[in-house]
C-alpha cells in the first residue's frame, strides 16, 4: 500500500489470512509461539507484578500518596518511619506516590489505547470497504493529520480545555488512531473480496453488517499488535506532558509529574528520581518486547 512506511508496513504484514499447522488452531499456535519468546514471557510477568503492586501494594502502606509526614521533608528511605523510598519535597511518601503514579500512567495508556483502537478500526473499516470517493477523502484527511504536529494538538487540547485526566485520556486516544486506520482499510480492501464476504452479500447482509460481523473480526491480529506497540508512545506521551505541566495535577501523580519533580535535584536527592524511572522504564520495556512477542507470534512468514 503505497505511503505507508515503518511501523504501518511492519503491522500490516501480520494482519492476511492464514491457515495454522495441522492439528493446532490459529489461537493455538500464536500462543504455543508466544510461550516459546522468552522475552515476551518474562515481559508478560513483570508486567502482571508491576499491576499487583500497583494497585494491591497501597493497601500495605503506612502511608498514603497525598499525606504529608512534616517531619520527614525531602528525606532518604527511613524504615522506621515506613518511608521505604524516602519522601518527596512535601514530605509525601515516594513509594505511595510512585506507585499510584504508575497507577495514572496504566489508566491513561490503556483507556487512551482503546479509544484509538475503536476509532482507527471503525474509520479504516469503512474507508476500506466502501472505497471509491469516500475512501479518497477519508484517507486524505488520515495524511493531512499525519503532517500536523501530534504533540502540538495534545498541548492545545489541554491548555484550552484544561487539565483533566479525563481530557487526557481522550485528547491522546483521538490523535493516536491515525496508523490503526491505514492498516485496517489495507487489510479491508483485501478481506472484502475473500469468499465469506461474498457469501455474506449473497445472504442479504448490509455494509455495516458485513463491516463489524465479519471483517473487524478477522482483523484481531494487527489491532492487538498495534494496541501493544501503543501502549508504550502513549506513557511516553502522558509523561512528556505530565514534565511540562501539562499533564496530571496535583494531588493526583504520574510518572511524569514524579520524574519532573526528581530530575532539578537528582544529585542532592537522587532516590526522587531513580524510583518513579525505574517503574517507567520497567514498563515501557515490558510493553516493547511483549508487542516484539505478539508480532513473531503471528508473523505469517514464520509459520
Amino acid at each position: 500500500m503505497a505511503g505507508i512506511t515503518g511501523k504501518d508496513a511492519v503491522l500490516s504484514n501480520y494482519a492476511v489470512a492464514l491457515e495454522a499447522p495441522k492439528g493446532r488452531s490459529l489461537t493455538q499456535d500464536a500462543l504455543r509461539r508466544l510461550v516459546a519468546n522468552k522475552a515476551a514471557l518474562v515481559s508478560i510477568f513483570i508486567l502482571l507484578a508491576i499491576i499487583l503492586i500497583a494497585y494491591i501494594g497501597p493497601f500495605f502502606l503506612p502511608w498514603e500518596y497525598d499525606k504529608i509526614d512534616w517531619s520527614s521533608i525531602r528525606k532518604p528511605p527511613d524504615f522506621e518511619k515506613g518511608h521505604y523510598f524516602g519522601t518527596d519535597q512535601n514530605g509525601r511518601d515516594l513509594l505511595a506516590r510512585t506507585l499510584q503514579g504508575t497507577q495514572m500512567s496504566l489508566l491513561v495508556a490503556g483507556v487512551a489505547t482503546g479509544v484509538s483502537v475503536i476509532i482507527g478500526v471503525v474509520y479504516g473499516a469503512i474507508a476500506g470497504y466502501f472505497g471509491g470517493r469516500l475512501d479518497a477523502v477519508m484517507m486524505r484527511f488520515v495524511d493531512i493529520m499525519y503532517a500536523l504536529p501530534y504533540i502540538l494538538f495534545v498541548i492545545i487540547l489541554v491548555v484550552i480545555f484544561g487539565r483533566s485526566p479525563v481530557l487526557l485520556f481522550v485528547g491522546i486516544g483521538c490523535l493516536e488512531w491515525l496508523t490503526m486506520a491505514r492498516i485496517v482499510r489495507g487489510q479491508t480492501l483485501s478481506l472484502k473480496q475473500r469468499e465469506f464476504v461474498e457469501a455474506a452479500r449473497a445472504g442479504g447482509a448490509g455494509p455495516f453488517a458485513i463491516i463489524f460481523r465479519h471483517i473487524v473480526p478477522n482483523l484481531t491480529g494487527p489491532v492487538v499488535i498495534y494496541a501493544t506497540l501503543t501502549i508504550p508512545e502513549i506513557i511516553i506521551t502522558e509523561s512528556f506532558l505530565s514534565y511540562l505541566g501539562l499533564g496530571v495535577q496535583e494531588p493526583q501523580t504520574s510518572l511524569g509529574t514524579l520524574i519532573s519533580f526528581g530530575a532539578p535535584v537528582a544529585e542532592a536527592m537522587p532516590w526522587m528520581l531513580i524510583t518513579p524511572a525505574i517503574f517507567l522504564v520497567a514498563m515501557l520495556l515490558c510493553f516493547s518486547y511483549l508487542g516484539d512477542g505478539l508480532r513473531d507470534a503471528l508473523d505469517p512468514k514464520d509459520r
